[in-house]
């Protein structure tokens, strides 16, 4: 899928909205209307190395599973993840936070996502309905983040570790 990018304007410091962001067990509270069942990789949740797996509610998926690491973490400004999902985990994700000052102290958050499909057939997918469909809901958890950051309310629940 060719490159997407939705963004929002935060009213907290952007040092506070990284902070937010580098723990990956926070992803779920502003993503949990499409992705669920979040459990994380390891116990430390923040920072480079940080991943969780979980399920994306896309329509018509069949093999919905999918995982996210973070690859790099450069505070404040940045926060790239990588992650494959769809059947045997062939599809290859980037996804790439980007937090830039904007005026009077707030934060430009920008979130450019892309996918890298194996195979015709994922493609294939993916243009009937599967990029406009991400990016709504993108478009809504970058919604959600700011009223949580912003008037603490619509939190979701925090990833954990996966029971043995």
């Amino acid at each position: 899928m060719d490159p997407f990018t939705v963004s929002t304007t935060i009213a907290k410091p952007r040092e506070e909205v990284f902070e937010y962001l580098a723990d990956i067990a926070n992803h779920p509270e502003f993503t949990d209307h499409y992705m669920v069942d979040w459990h994380l990789t390891r116990e430390d949740s923040y920072g480079t190395g940080a991943g969780a797996r979980f399920r994306v509610k896309a329509p018509l998926t069949r093999f919905s599973w999918a995982d996210r690491t973070f690859a790099e973490v450069q505070a404040p400004f940045r926060i790239v993840e990588r992650g494959r999902g769809g059947k045997y985990n062939r599809v290859r994700m980037l996804g790439t936070y980007t937090l830039s000052q904007a005026a009077g102290g707030t934060t430009k958050v920008e979130y450019t996502f892309e996918t890298e499909p194996a195979l015709p057939s994922d493609r294939l997918l993916e243009t009937f309905g599967g990029r406009a469909w991400t990016r709504r809901q993108a478009a809504k958890a970058l919604r959600r983040l700011r009223t949580i950051l912003e008037e603490d309310r619509g939190r979701g629940r925090r990833a954990t570790v996966a029971a043995r």
